[in-house]
This record gives structure tokens, C-alpha cells and sequence, in this order.
């Protein structure tokens, strides 16, 4: 699954890469998540959700239940708990999106570290 470091200054390396990059790619999301637009956009789709269960002839507790549990994939606590425990159904494309922009960004520092120390 993953790369066996022999070297620990480049193990080092890398893991100071992560832990000051990883903070401003969550701060990222935040920003884009939460944004005015995005936020109405996501109130539109709870309120959508609950009438559609409610459609469907669920009660209220189960309407307001799952309308809860939906509500959570719209927060980052939810999309950090669901990437922890691997999510009901494994990856799905936000944690596609949150791996690649991770990788690549590891990636571009560690090669902007190894340009100038040649």
C-alpha cells in the first residue's frame, strides 16, 4: 500500500509538508463549502430532502433523522469522520478530489525543497 522510507530526513520532510499543507487545503474547503451562495444552495437542498421524505410518507421523527444524517455530508466534521471511518460505501468523489489535491500538493513542495537545495 505505501512507500517504505529507509531515509528519515526525507520521511521528515514529507510529514512537514503534510502537516502545514493539509490545514490550508481544509481551510480551502471551508471557504468553498460555506460561501453565501453554496450555503443557500445547501439550506435548499435539506429543506428538498425533508419534503421529499415527507412525499414518501415517512413521519416526522424519520423525516427529521434522515434529514439530519444528510445534513452531515454538507460539514467538514462529517466529511472528516466519514473519510476516517472509510464511509458507508467506501470512497466516493470528494475523497477522490481531498486525496489528489493532497498528493499534488505534497508533491510540488517537495520538488520546490529539492530545487532549492540544488
Amino acid at each position: 500500500m505505501g512507500k517504505d522510507y529507509e531515509n528519515p530526513e526525507e520521511l521528515k520532510e514529507i510529514l512537514s509538508v503534510v502537516s502545514t499543507e493539509i490545514p490550508k487545503l481544509i481551510e480551502a474547503i471551508t471557504k468553498t463549502m460555506y460561501n453565501t451562495e453554496n450555503a443557500q444552495n445547501m439550506a435548499k437542498s435539506v429543506a428538498e430532502f425533508y419534503k421529499t421524505m415527507k412525499a414518501a410518507g415517512m413521519n416526522d421523527k424519520m423525516a427529521y433523522e434522515l434529514t439530519e444524517e444528510f445534513m452531515g455530508s454538507f460539514s467538514i466534521g462529517g466529511l472528516i469522520s466519514k473519510a476516517v471511518q472509510g464511509g458507508a460505501s467506501g470512497k466516493d468523489e470528494i475523497d477522490d478530489y481531498v486525496e489528489e489535491q493532497i498528493k499534488k500538493k505534497v508533491k510540488e513542495k517537495l520538488e520546490e525543497k529539492a530545487n532549492k537545495d540544488d
